[in-house]
């Protein structure tokens, strides 16, 4: 990947994702597969030699059965997979602009002026990156017709955002920095459907802008804990912001809870060595936590100009960041929270089912190579009556890590202070120390080490559970065998997990594999989609998913690019029940450079809301454009097609040209 200075940022963000910090001895998904798959065939005889080695799943016998008819729930022609400079999506549907980067959110917020940005007129309009999707019914009207949709803002790139400075110009001017930081955080906006097309309601009284400055409190065990008070805030239960907001969930009272990915990239130091390298034991106190977490990443200047993101000068800063942040869409008067007893790490996603015990079961990944898969249980039960009753029941219940053990079974473990290993003999001294340092707690309890856990949704229409895992480059060519067949995944993979009788609360559930991703035509790959998946329907890197009305699954992905796959990322549906399972078929495609986010469906399904992130980055992975994507000249300037405007992250309404239901 290029590393110029002009592609700094995708690659800080890439290579973090990719270096794997988890040191312990805990097992692998990997060696959990092999050990599973190997066993279990065996004993069943039920795969030949020429099977196994296609694959570690029971899908490789539908990849080695004739290719029939689909016989999938899906019906609509495939789009062609490839790259240029545009989105494409399925033959009768639009797929409309609905907020780009820049429109206004605020009433007064100015026309947007790439060339004279502010970071006055940023907090006002939508931000940079979009991310998560959420949609917020409005009391009293049709969700399908009018609600208010929420909005993540992941991160920024300043040579995208910015004109050229200069190869030599040192780190970010203030003002450059005070516009990154108000295009970070999330927006809340109305929307409304006219004539069969979505529309933002720019005056709309619920619409607000929240920033990487925005005043929020910390609530939970953790909050007041001396390691999160800091100069400005002695108290440690008041924040500023929040930062690389990712995926997310709305609960059912109607609440936003999104969450904080990678925040150690945010903080600075000049503790470096002459290659530019943090040294050892930066933190003090907190050398180890930070060590474990990647703090501080220095990707942004933005501790050159504000001290609380200096770990010289704020040490404890860094842990107010990392969190799930609770957010009233309804009251835009309302101070966000971070729910501290949800655990601190790189999360990824937040999404939740209410059990049938009546409690709230939250799953969560934490996005890094290696690391784990979460649950949170509310100790109190949802009040479907009284929605005021809900406001602070994510502040007490059970946080817990998972062991996928080879039998096929996923067993949850408690993290919870004096109890095993999390105790003051490990470094310990209360819950709130378990919670701040979740990930050191986690090594302790023996979780499995996981290939990039992003989204774990819950499937409301079937019950089971799907967890994401992008992919792992860095396992080793000696976990390789038989059942296990792929050094380097590359690509990514889907497990599914059945709690059982339908109980999300229990202790124990089932896994499998629903599909490794990748080229099915490469053998080597060992990629496990059926036979009726067409050249165009594969994919590789899944990342968020999201599940419609019938239980159908849909896939958005994060790093097909030209190099990687020769197609870019997109939307895939695929199915996951009968004779059909593991067919995918490609219905969106993004431009050149960009991720697909945060799909999300409206109630009666005639809608799915996807963001595309990122469009024009990393040009050089095209051969077409084979230079460095700039503000000047980018990969692509889509959506607006405009010399005079910069590309523009942005979310779209997807429709059925004449109307019903989507796929």
């Amino acid at each position: 990947m290029d590393t110029s200075p002009n592609n700094r940022r995708v690659f800080d963000r890439e290579a973090s994702e990719d270096i794997g910090r988890n040191v312990s001895s805990n097992a692998t998904i990997g060696d959990v597969i092999a050990a599973r798959y190997n066993r279990r065939d065996i004993l069943r005889g039920a795969l030949g030699v020429a099977a196994i080695t296609a694959s570690v799943s029971p899908l490789a016998l539908m990849a080695a059965a004739p290719a029939q008819a689909a016989g999938d729930r899906f019906s609509f022609d495939e789009v062609e997979a490839g790259v240029d400079e545009h989105h494409h999506v399925a033959p009768g549907y639009d797929a409309d602009i609905l907020i780009r980067w820049g429109d206004p959110v605020l009433a007064d917020a100015p026309a947007f002026d790439p060339h004279h940005q502010t970071a006055d007129a940023q907090a006002r309009q939508f931000g940079y990156n979009n991310d998560f999707i959420g949609i917020v019914p409005i009391p009293g009207e049709d969700p399908n017709r009018r609600a208010l949709i929420v909005v993540n803002h992941e991160y920024t790139i300043d040579e995208l955002m910015f004109p050229r400075r200069g190869e030599d110009a040192g780190p970010l001017p203030r003002e450059l920095v005070d516009i990154e930081i108000a295009a970070h955080g999330g927006t809340v906006i109305e929307i409304e459907k006219v004539d069969g097309k979505w529309r933002t309601v720019p005056g709309s009284a619920y619409n607000r802008r929240l920033t990487g400055s925005t005043g929020m409190e910390i609530t939970g065990p953790a909050a007041g804990s001396d390691r999160l008070k800091t100069a400005a805030d002695p108290t440690g239960r008041k924040v500023l912001g929040m930062l690389n907001n990712c995926a997310g969930g709305i609960t059912p009272w109607g609440t936003w809870i999104t969450a904080e990915e990678n925040f150690h990239g945010y903080f600075w130091t000049d503790q470096v060595d002459s290659d530019g390298k943090v040294v050892a034991g930066v933190g003090g106190r907190e050398a180890a936590n930070f060590k474990r977490y990647g703090v501080p990443g220095r990707w942004y200047e933005w501790g050159v100009h504000h001290d609380r993101f200096n770990v010289d000068k704020e040490q404890n800063e860094a842990n107010r960041f990392g969190w799930i942040v609770e957010i009233d869409p309804l009251d835009p008067t309302s101070i966000p929270k971070k729910r501290t007893a949800l655990g601190r790490f790189k999360h990824e996603g937040c999404e939740n089912i209410i059990n049938k015990d009546g409690r709230l079961v939250i799953y969560m990944g934490d996005d890094e190579r290696f690391d784990y898969v979460y649950r949170f249980i509310t100790t109190g039960k949802v009040n479907r009556e009284d929605r005021a009753a809900n406001a602070n029941l994510l502040d007490e219940g059970t946080l817990s890590v998972a062991r996928f053990d080879a039998d096929g079974s996923v067993h949850w473990l408690p993290l919870v202070f004096g109890q095993g290993p999390l105790t003051e003999a490990n470094g310990f001294a209360s819950q709130a120390d378990v919670l701040i340092e979740t990930r050191r707690a986690a090594d302790l309890l023996g979780a499995t080490k996981m290939d990039r856990p992003e989204d774990v949704e819950p499937n409301p229409v079937t019950g089971k559970v799907f967890v994401i895992l992008t992919n792992n480059s860095r396992r080793k060519a000696d976990q390789v065998d038989a059942a296990n067949p792929r050094a380097e995944n590359r690509f990514g993979h889907i497990i599914e997990m059945t709690p059982p009788d339908g109980d999300h609360a229990a202790d124990t559930f089932a896994w499998d594999i629903l599909l490794k991703c990748g080229d099915p035509s490469i053998a080597e790959v060992g990629a496990t989609f059926s036979a009726a998946t067409t050249e165009n329907g594969w994919f590789g890197m899944p990342d968020n998913c999201a599940v419609d009305g019938e239980g159908r699954l849909w896939i958005a992905t994060d790093g097909n690019t030209p190099t990687a796959t020769g197609r870019t990322d997109g939307v895939w549906a695929l199915e996951t029940e009968g004779e059909a399972r593991g067919t995918s078929k490609l219905f969106f495609r993004c431009p050149a450079g960009a991720e697909l986010c945060g799909p999300r469906f409206t109630e009666d399904d005639t809608t799915l809301f996807v963001a595309v992130q990122h469009p024009g980055e990393d040009g050089e992975s095209w051969d077409k454009f084979g230079r460095p994507s700039t503000f000047e000249d980018p990969m692509t300037r889509w959506p607006d097609f405009q010399e005079d405007m910069p590309p523009r992250p942005a979310v779209l309404a997807i429709t059925r040209q004449g109307g019903g239901r989507i796929g």
